[in-house]
């Protein structure tokens, strides 16, 4: 018999990646998709996508103790059989840029389903991102209505946003730097901290664990994920600055302003822009609400703006550097949003293809080391697929860096001027010595222009 038992009601990055993680822990997880295909391929504990160590430790638990982690279709199996269900469905963005809760509503209704049979004192997680007032006047109501219980007599309810990115999402599972808890009640949250203390352990010495409200939980995570977004955005603002200075590094400037002890370095890397299933979706979102409700949000849109312009610059940079593009064969390296995933969600190469299209350029080929397939479905025959970094480079007349996949900061200025055409190479994500390659070859970095006479 296990201390708790957690079911996992949607198995995207962040379901799996916490199921496995609760699972190596000694947690009994119950895992929840409808997807009968997806739901089939966890219980031979693979993986339905790519996510750095994810395949591992769920073999880990296989070899170990296979009994803690199972992958059902049936939610109200899942939430009668376990004392605590956690809520990770998506919340993708409508066509005006709101915030998508069918998923969400759906699940509710599921568990007020599965809580209409249940005596048992049963606590509720959000941990999808939702906008304020979600987990009370949605959630918390819908369960209610279907099941006749009462939160906080009946069923525990709380929120508590996650901060993983994905490509370390175990590690940032495995060791936050913080917990928050949005309790309907006291009870509530203590029932979620007691779980957070067995789960983590000594690492809560270091961990501070934070409780409030529902709605200041839920606004945490648009507050986390805006707040980096617009880091981002003001860093590519500055490599825009730093090109219309000869000799002006944005690397260099960047690293002065991060080591202010009121900031930090992170998410200060100017280039080609933001992608992921996050922040693009989070920052309309978060945009929308308040818009709705009477409040135009000027910052964020001018972070969205900003983001998107990168794209068009990079096509810019390298028009600037061989001339039109439009006969040219076109190399992409790098094609999912960043490296450690095969996620091609809002990636930039999605909005570098487009603007590449734009301007007549139908010959583009691609690579990544993880994305082939998940970049298939996103483009189609739109562009071309490499299987390889060479086959990518070889008769290509300009080259992009989009992605900076470990594969790709190896490589040297041989290896451009051996496989490509002419070698041209444009460095989005600054990755490459600056003068070692600019000397070796035609060669662009974003945020840095050289002196002129």
């Amino acid at each position: 018999m296990y201390k708790h038992s957690v079911s996992i009601l949607g198995t995207g990055f962040i379901g799996l990646c916490s199921a496995a993680c609760f699972a190596k822990q000694d947690i009994k997880v119950i895992a929840s998709t409808h997807n009968e295909k997806k739901a089939e391929i966890i219980k031979n504990f693979q993986s339905p996508f790519f996510e750095e160590g994810l395949e591992e430790m769920l073999q880990e638990i296989r070899n170990k103790n296979p009994e803690l982690l199972t992958c059902i279709t049936d939610p109200v199996k899942a939430v009668l059989e376990t004392d605590i269900s956690m809520i990770t469905q998506g919340t993708p963005m409508r066509e005006d840029k709101s915030i998508k809760l069918d998923y969400i509503e759906s699940t509710a209704e599921e568990i007020g389903e599965a809580l209409k049979k249940k005596d048992d004192f049963h606590l509720i997680v959000v941990r999808s991102t939702v906008v304020p007032g979600t987990t009370r006047n949605l959630v918390g109501k819908i369960i209610t209505d279907i099941s006749g219980k009462e939160p906080g007599k009946d069923f525990g309810l709380c929120m508590q946003p996650e901060f993983l990115a994905e490509g370390k999402s175990l590690e940032d599972t495995l060791y936050p730097d913080r917990i928050v808890i949005g309790e309907y009640d006291i009870k509530s949250g203590n029932m979620l901290q007691d779980f957070y203390e067995y789960f983590y352990g000594d690492h809560l010495e270091n961990c501070p664990i934070l409780r409030m409200n529902l709605e200041s939980a839920e606004l945490v995570k648009y507050g986390n994920n805006c707040l980096l977004s617009t880091k981002i955005s003001y860093a590519n603002e500055f490599a825009n600055f730093a090109e219309l200075v000869p000799n002006v590094d944005v690397v260099e400037v960047m690293k002065g302003v991060g080591l202010d002890y009121r900031l930090n370095p992170r998410f200060l890397g100017a280039g080609v822009g933001f992608g992921g299933s996050c922040f693009h979706k989070d920052v309309n979102a978060i945009k929308a609400w308040s818009k709705s409700r009477g409040y135009n949000a000027r910052l964020l849109e001018a972070v969205l703006d900003i983001n998107d312009d990168q794209a068009i610059h990079i096509v810019d940079i390298a028009e600037d550097l061989v001339g039109s593009l439009k006969d040219k064969r076109i190399t992409l390296l790098g094609l999912a949003f960043k490296p450690g995933t095969d996620d091609m969600r809002s990636a930039p190469s999605i909005r570098v293809v487009n603007e590449l299209e734009e301007r007549g350029v139908t010959n583009i080929i691609g690579y990544d080391p993880k994305a082939k397939e998940t970049a298939r479905v996103e483009f189609g025959d739109r562009i071309q697929y490499a299987d390889s970094i060479q086959e990518a480079l070889k008769n290509s007349e300009c080259a992009l860096l989009i992605t900076d996949w470990d594969d790709f900061k190896k490589l040297t200025p041989k290896d451009f001027k051996t496989h490509m055409k002419t070698p041209n190479l444009i460095d989005g994500r600054r990755i490459y010595p600056y003068e070692e390659f600019k000397a070796e070859l035609p060669f662009r970095a974003m945020g840095r222009i050289d002196f002129k006479d």
